[in-house]
C-alpha cells in the first residue's frame, strides 16, 4: 500500500501569466501558496489481473488504453506501469472549486507511480510530468501553476521563461509576516464549481494570436505579481489587499463567464464588513472567494449570514509527499 498527498493552492499573485500562450513570448512571474487541504492517491495490489481505478466511478479494465479517466490513462502509460494496479482518488475539498485541484491530483498520481516503481523523482521533475500530462499530451489550455506548486508546497514565486524553464524560488517572508498572512487571509465557498479549461480557452486563444489587449492585460498582471512580491515581503499588507483587489477588478473584464450576479454582491459584502481586498481564486466563474480581512470576525460573521461557507486554512511546506509506504 502506498499512500501520496499533493496539497491545493491558492493563486496570491500574477496567475494568468503561467499560459504558454503568455509566456512563450513575455515570460511569466506568479506567486502561489500551497495549503494543508489535499488531493490523496492510494496504490495497491488487486488480487485480479486488472487495472483498477476508483474516483466518482470505478473502472475496471485490462488495458491501459480502455481507462477513461484521461489523467489516470495518460500517466500508467507515460510511467510504463504494466503490472495489475489498483488506484483511488480522494480529495479534502471537490474539483472544480479554484483550488488547483488538477494539478495535485497529478502530481500525487505521478509520484505514487513513480514510488511503486522504485523511481527517484526531483520535485522540479514531477512538476515538468504532470505538466507534461495535462498541457501537452490532453491539451488541456491551463498554465504551469498547479503543478509546481503542488510538488514544491510553501508559498513560492515561479518565473516562467520563453524557453519552457521554470526558476523556483521561496517567497522571502519573514516568520512572523507569514503568521500575519496566514492569520488574515479567509476563504469563503460560493457553492458553484466550474471548468477551469473552459474559463482559460478564451484567454488562451487571445494570446496564441497575440490579441493586444489581452497580451497588454497579462503584462499588468505580471507587474501586479512583482509588486505583490514586493508588499508581501516587505509586510505591506495593506498594499497587497490593493493588489489583489485590483487585480479582481480587471480580472472580471478579462474572459467570458468570470463572474456572475451573486459572486458580485458576496464580493461587495465582504469588502463592506471587514475585507481590504479579494479576489475569486482559479479562472473564475466559481469556487472560493478569499479576502485579506481588516476585521476577520466581522467578515466572517457577514459571509456566514450569506450563505457561503469558511474553509480555514494553513500553509502546506511539505508539498506532495509519500504518507504510508508498506
Amino acid at each position: 500500500m502506498i499512500i501520496v498527498r499533493s496539497p491545493l493552492r491558492i493563486s496570491l499573485g500574477g496567475g494568468g501569466t503561467d499560459l504558454h500562450s503568455y509566456y512563450s513570448k513575455r515570460n511569466g512571474f506568479l506567486i502561489a501558496g500551497a495549503i494543508d487541504r489535499y488531493v490523496y492517491i492510494s496504490l495497491n495490489t488487486p488480487f485480479t489481473e486488472k487495472k483498477v481505478i476508483k474516483y466518482s466511478k470505478i473502472e475496471e479494465v485490462n488495458d491501459t488504453n480502455e481507462i477513461r479517466h484521461p489523467i489516470f490513462r495518460e500517466a500508467i502509460k507515460i510511467m510504463n506501469y504494466e503490472e495489475s494496479i489498483e488506484l483511488t482518488s480522494t480529495a479534502d475539498i471537490p474539483s472544480g472549486t479554484g483550488l488547483g485541484s488538477s494539478g495535485s491530483f497529478t502530481t500525487a498520481l505521478l509520484y505514487a507511480l513513480s514510488h511503486k516503481k522504485h523511481l527517484l523523482m526531483s520535485k522540479l521533475e514531477l512538476s515538468e510530468l504532470a505538466a507534461k500530462i495535462e498541457i501537452d499530451i490532453l491539451k488541456e489550455p491551463i498554465g504551469k501553476q498547479d503543478q509546481y506548486i503542488s510538488a514544491f508546497g510553501g508559498i513560492t514565486c515561479f518565473t516562467y521563461k520563453k524557453n519552457d524553464s521554470v526558476i523556483v524560488e521561496p517567497l522571502n517572508i519573514s516568520k512572523k509576516n507569514l503568521e500575519i498572512l496566514e492569520d488574515n487571509l479567509m476563504l469563503f465557498f460560493t457553492g458553484y464549481s466550474r471548468s477551469a479549461s473552459s474559463i482559460l480557452s478564451d484567454q488562451d486563444i487571445k494570446s496564441k494570436v497575440n490579441d493586444e489587449e489581452m497580451m497588454k492585460r497579462l503584462d499588468d498582471v505580471k507587474e501586479r505579481g512583482y509588486n505583490t512580491k514586493m508588499a508581501l515581503e516587505n509586510g505591506d499588507f495593506e498594499k497587497f489587499a490593493f493588489i489583489m483587489h485590483d487585480h479582481w477588478e480587471e480580472k472580471r473584464t478579462r474572459s467570458r463567464g468570470m463572474t456572475n450576479n451573486k459572486i458580485n454582491n458576496w464580493y461587495n459584502v465582504g469588502m463592506d464588513n471587514g475585507a481590504l481586498g479579494g479576489k475569486l481564486i482559479g479562472a473564475g466563474g466559481g469556487g472560493f472567494l478569499m479576502f485579506y480581512a481588516n476585521n476577520r470576525e466581522k467578515l466572517r460573521s457577514a459571509m456566514i449570514k450569506a450563505g457561503l461557507q469558511e474553509v480555514r486554512f494553513h500553509f502546506d511546506f511539505e508539498g506532495t509527499k509519500i504518507l504510508v509506504s508498506e
